[in-house]
């Protein structure tokens, strides 16, 4: 794979944190990361279809732009080429979220997460596949299959699969990820990178709209939890984010029981996380074995994904383009808001025993996935239930996180013997818990390092 690659100097190609210091000390040039970024994603993006959009011209032209500002020696991600998802506003450009149902047209401004990265001297490069409407946990659309970069016949996950892809085959640094029900994570875990879901309100969600009652949350992949503490301070505006001190001794559970019996775990993903277990010990905090109080978290879960779905999809302006599992997903979801099936108290009774065991502990450790990733395919071919199945199958770790808005993390931690695709663990905390996850994984990281990407 990498005789395919332009040649260049490695320190064009990140880590984001050392390449961004090039920039600022004159050694590199804007123009220089974000054309070697170009590069490298026309000589290898078609092996793992990561981008959907390749800003070529319009990120050179920034670039150019860059260098001649005033302020260039003092931005957090000067020169750094990043990749957003596509399905939030990145001006000119259409915000398709993977689907045939969606407007067009051309949107006039940026997120705030987009001002945010373009304000701390990041360069867009491009948009990454996504799944349609950022509901399932493989990536793929008509005439396009997202691929693991570790193995070609496996899927990067989802929703944001094209942006873990995009980071693991080292077309970019760093990446942004939508995550719903795991959509960071869970493609993090699928390709071997490391991915953070904020808390609630640590990030702007969306404009104009509720953000799925609070289920999304705008997070980071990277290649080195050091990229993913300094993009994430500059999303959330908050620079004590990217300072990766080692915490004080931490209290942590592990948790490798999966949510319900009826869904098995792969003893490579326990592996992982009995890894990452270990190298908390080695870095000095209190580890104990436990159980996490899932409880009817699954079910709420799963009604909450149906009916907010298809709440959000109301504004679509082709639903006749959408796939048959998301009409089919939207049509349940219907039922369930016409039966007034969700209620704020299943959320509080959840929090509420999760609060109770928290008490106890700082973080909680569990497998990220089940399972490896499911093949590479045309899913959106086959019928809800099957997308269902396998998404449920293999991803049953990341939801409950979600859906009470706390902060958690996906980290490598080996590779699987049999489907030759990185395993990974997940770490979770309570309310306000982002730098202590940050800080934790960076000591995890130091213990048990991981190959950044695949090409090195």
């Amino acid at each position: 794979m990498e005789s395919s690659m332009p040649r260049e100097s490695g320190m064009a190609r990140g880590p984001a944190s050392a390449m961004a210091a090039s920039v600022r000390d004159g050694s590199l040039a804007p123009t220089e990361t974000v054309g070697t970024a170009l590069d490298r994603i026309a000589a290898g993006n078609r092996k793992t279809n990561a981008f959907v959009v390749v800003r070529s011209a319009k990120a050179r032209a920034e670039a150019l732009a860059l260098e001649q500002r005033s302020d260039l020696d003092a931005l957090p991600l000067a020169g750094v080429p990043i990749a957003i998802e596509h399905n939030i506003a990145v001006e000119g450009e259409a915000t398709l979220a993977g689907s045939a149902a969606t407007d067009t047209a051309a949107v006039a401004a940026d997120h705030p997460v987009v001002r945010r990265l373009r304000a701390a001297g990041a360069v867009v490069v491009g948009l990454t596949a996504v799944s349609e409407l950022g509901l399932w946990s493989t990536t793929e659309s008509e005439g396009r299959i997202s691929r693991n970069p570790w193995n070609s016949a496996r899927s990067t996950g989802g929703s944001s699969g094209g942006a873990a892809a995009a980071v693991a085959a080292g077309l970019v640094p760093v990446a942004h990820g939508n995550d719903l029900l795991g959509s960071v994570r869970i493609p993090a875990a699928c390709c071997g990178v490391f991915g953070i879901k904020p808390g609630r309100h640590t990030v702007p969600a969306e404009v104009g709209v509720d953000s799925w009652s609070g289920m999304v949350e705008k997070g980071v992949l990277a290649t080195t939890v050091g990229d993913a503490a300094l993009a994430l301070s500059v999303l959330a505006a908050r620079p004590d984010l990217a300072e990766l001190d080692p915490p004080g001794r931490l209290r942590i559970g592990l948790a490798v029981a999966p949510p319900s019996r009826l869904f098995r775990v792969d003893r490579h993903w326990t592996a992982a996380a009995r890894t990452a277990a270990s190298a908390a010990v080695a870095a000095g905090h209190l580890v104990e074995s436990t159980t996490l109080p899932y409880a009817e978290s699954i079910i709420s879960v799963g009604l909450r994904w149906l009916a907010f779905a298809a709440r959000e999809a109301m504004s679509l302006v082709r639903p006749e383009g959408l796939q048959p599992r998301t009409r089919r997903h939207l049509a349940l979801g219907r039922l369930i808001q016409r039966l007034r099936l969700i209620r704020p108290a299943q959320v509080d009774r959840v929090e509420a025993r999760l609060l109770e065991f928290f008490e106890r502990y700082d973080v909680v450790i569990t497998p990220t996935l089940a399972a490896p990733p499911p093949r590479a395919r045309a899913w959106h071919t086959l019928g809800w239930l099957a997308n269902v199945v396998t998404s449920a199958r293999y991803s049953p770790f990341t939801p409950l996180w979600n859906m009470v808005g706390w902060p958690a993390a996906s980290i490598p931690m080996g590779m699987h013997p049999g489907s030759k695709t990185p395993v990974a663990a997940q770490l979770a905390a309570p309310p306000g818990g982002e730098s202590t996850l940050l800080r934790l994984s960076a000591q995890l990281e130091s213990i048990h390092p991981w190959k950044r990407t695949v090409i090195d």
